[in-house]
């Protein structure tokens, strides 16, 4: 079949970065979706963009939809036929309707069994040329946007006005309107770079041609790439280096259409201000990178900028840029040098005016709780007498830096500035450090707090927030979050499971819900509680499948309890790793089935009985009750001492006497005492093989 390449440019003013990367992926998305409910075959589906144009492009697009056969059911075969298999009425209007011969109708038996009349009509495909109109329009105009404007007098909403549309199919235009505007084979160059005049295209090639011509590198993943090799360049030539930073390359990869990276300097002097200060006036205020030394990681008084153009009047966008930074960096200056008249802790008292939210008080009263809930989360660990008192330090002072100068200014500073002002202060280099790592994990894959006083209030701090808000119903749904509370759950999660803090989930969750005192009811306290647990059991369903473990190993080893995580995570890395093993992953099947006919055990009055050896009456279970009285002692060592491992190894050993019984010995005899005893019998051996995981729901056999 006959090909043509598909060129679709959607010109518009320029885009917001953080819009751009989306919209391609909902061109590419919607566009092959599209174009399969068009039966339109194609090859790969590209798209490009830039601030000021996006772009699709689709390989080898067939020249007409491919065929179909339409079936349509009508009446059942009784109702289209008489007893003389003449079409009645019915056969002869539903013929009409689909508009083939009634002698064309056929007879077909559906899913059901029933006989039905269908009628059977090929419909031959169109030229692509006359569906890409309408397909095209239909895909700019659903195109979505986190905020989206109209312009001018029309209806038509995008997120910047469209000011040119290129539609090129092969070498021809293929027609169409959006927003008052009609497709067309020109586009625009770059706005200082290439011609002021509208450019012509006559196909795919010269498309990209004459936009490289014109100043726009059209390709974003070359476009990053070329900033990111001309930033390191000048970072080395500037005797330093740049350390990558990939969310500051993405945004100016979707700020320019012709990268130029160029550096400029700043006073020396204002490397006396803390350097987070500084790199994050330069990054978050004027998209700059950083420079540092070679050899100790010291900020330079450099920056790397790009611009969107090329050398020329380079000197002077130097100059500018560096003026605007020096007016920065004073702000910040005078900032932190405002902030060092006090001291953290007499801006403790200032968190009395901060609500933390409006139903639960301060940040004053936040605090407070932290202190309390901290000392308990170090006790449970164990920790002495000194580092209790770091934590209660860290828990004091962890707050007050919101209400500095260089916070309000650099929200994100928040725990940088407050470890910076400790240090100089003379605080303990650890409740320095803590008061910053009380934040982590900040977002997934962040570092974890490394010092006791950070992991104990890091803790406190989340489990805090999470108890006041589900205290408060304010639970989140759907994807819905506001308050970040599953950040605060996956990171406590995080902070135990990865630092192997063996603690009490439980007990975490009443410790933090007590802080509220008597604001709340015993029920409200009662519900935020069971709400919790299952939050918390979804958030470490999660962490264990990201882990690798099958969905049936995560479902047994959280019936088998999770108020231990990280014993959770371990008996999970135990069950997997068994199954793995053919000794095991053998047996699995007849431990299930134990494990099932346990569960009966209560049903027929065995839930408590005694197993009483004298009622045996079969020899095979005589044999599998003396073989689960041998492995016992050593089975329950195994468990105590946490070796899930080792446990299962010994399980093994029943295999064979489990096979016996329940193949030989009819467990629901007709004699209630031996039913009983029988039932008895499994019901203890079910309990210890499913300590560690409820073997019942393993998907096997």
């Amino acid at each position: 079949m006959a090909t043509r390449e598909l060129l679709l440019e959607i010109g518009v003013e320029e885009l917001p970065a953080r819009f751009c990367g989306p919209a391609l992926a909902q061109l590419r998305e919607k566009a092959e979706a599209a174009l399969a409910e068009a039966r339109l075959d194609h090859g790969p589906v590209e798209t490009f963009g830039t601030p000021r144009r996006l772009v699709l492009l689709v390989r080898d697009l067939a020249l007409r939809q491919r065929d179909q056969e339409v079936v349509v059911r009508g009446p059942s075969r009784r109702a289209a036929f008489d007893a003389e298999g003449r079409p009645t009425r019915a056969a002869e209007g539903f013929a009409r309707s689909q508009g083939v011969p009634v002698e064309s109708l056929v007879v077909r038996t559906d899913e059901k069994g029933g006989e039905y009349v269908y009628a059977v009509k090929h419909e031959a495909g169109q030229p692509a040329a006359a569906v890409l109109p309408t397909l095209l329009e239909r895909l700019i105009t659903s195109l979505e946007f986190p905020k989206s404007m109209r312009w001018g007098t029309g209806e038509m909403r995008f997120a910047r006005p469209i000011r040119w549309i290129l539609a090129l199919l092969g070498d021809e235009v293929v027609p169409f309107t959006v927003a008052g505007l009609e497709s067309g084979r020109t586009t625009r160059g770059h706005r200082t770079l290439g011609p002021a005049q509208p450019i012509p295209v006559e196909n795919v090639h010269d498309y990209f041609v004459k936009v490289a011509r014109a100043g726009v590198m059209v390709d974003q993943e070359q476009r990053r790439r070329t900033i990111w090799h001309q930033v390191s360049q000048v970072g080395r030539e500037l005797g330093g280096w740049v350390p990558r930073d990939e969310a500051l390359l993405d945004e100016i990869t979707w700020l320019v259409e012709q990268p130029l990276a160029f550096h400029g300097s700043f006073d020396p002097a204002f490397l006396e201000v803390p350097q987070e200060v500084l790199v994050t006036s330069m990054r978050e205020h004027q998209r700059y990178f950083p420079v540092y030394d070679r050899e100790g990681g010291r900020l330079l008084p450099y920056f790397i900028a790009v611009r969107n153009g090329g050398e020329e009047h380079l000197e002077t966008v130097r100059r500018g840029n560096e003026r605007v930074l020096r007016a920065r960096l004073a702000d910040a200056r005078f900032f932190f040098e405002e902030d060092r008249k006090r001291t953290l802790e007499s801006r403790l008292e200032d968190l009395k005016q901060i609500v933390f939210q409006e139903k639960l008080g301060s940040l004053y009263d936040k605090v407070q709780r932290l202190r309390v809930l901290a000392r308990q989360i170090g006790e449970a660990l164990g920790l002495g007498e000194a580092d209790l008192a770091r934590c209660d330090r860290v828990a004091t002072l962890a707050k007050c830096d919101l209400t500095t100068h260089v916070v309000y200014e650099f929200p994100e500073l928040q725990g940088v500035m407050g470890r910076e002002y400790a240090r100089l202060e003379g605080e303990d280099p650890e409740v320095a450090a803590g008061i910053f790592e009380h934040y982590l994990p900040r977002f997934a894959g962040d570092r974890l707090p490394g010092t006791a006083p950070g992991t104990v209030v890091a803790l406190a701090d989340k489990l805090d927030t999470l108890a006041g808000f589900f205290l408060l119903g304010l639970i989140p749904t759907g994807s819905q979050d506001p308050y970040a509370l599953r950040r605060a759950a996956q990171g406590v999660t995080a902070i135990v499971t990865e630092g192997e803090l063996r603690l009490s989930l439980s007990r975490l969750l009443d410790a933090a819900l007590a802080g509220y005192g008597d604001a709340f009811t015993p029920e409200e306290r009662s519900r935020a509680r069971e709400a919790l647990l299952d939050f918390f059991r979804i958030r470490l369903e999660g962490l264990l499948r990201e882990q690798g473990h099958r969905p049936d190993v995560v479902d047994a080893v959280l019936a088998a309890g999770m108020d231990d995580m990280v014993d959770l995570v371990r008996r999970a890395e135990a069950l997997t790793r068994s199954l793995e093993e053919p000794e095991f992953a053998a047996v699995t099947t007849a431990f299930k089935r134990v494990a099932n006919l346990a569960v009966k055990a209560a049903e027929h009055g065995a839930a408590e009985a005694e197993v009483d050896p004298s009622l045996f009456a079969e020899e095979p279970e005589r044999q599998l009750w003396q073989a689960f009285c041998d492995l016992r002692e050593a089975a329950e060592a195994a468990l105590a001492a946490g070796d899930y491992l080792g446990f299962y190894r010994l399980a093994v050993r029943l295999k064979a006497p489990v096979d016996a019984f329940l193949d030989r010995v009819l467990v629901m005899a007709e004699d209630p005492a031996l039913r009983r005893n029988r039932l008895a019998m499994l019901r203890a051996i079910g309990r210890l093989l499913t300590r560690p995981a409820d073997l019942g729901r393993l998907s096997v056999g």
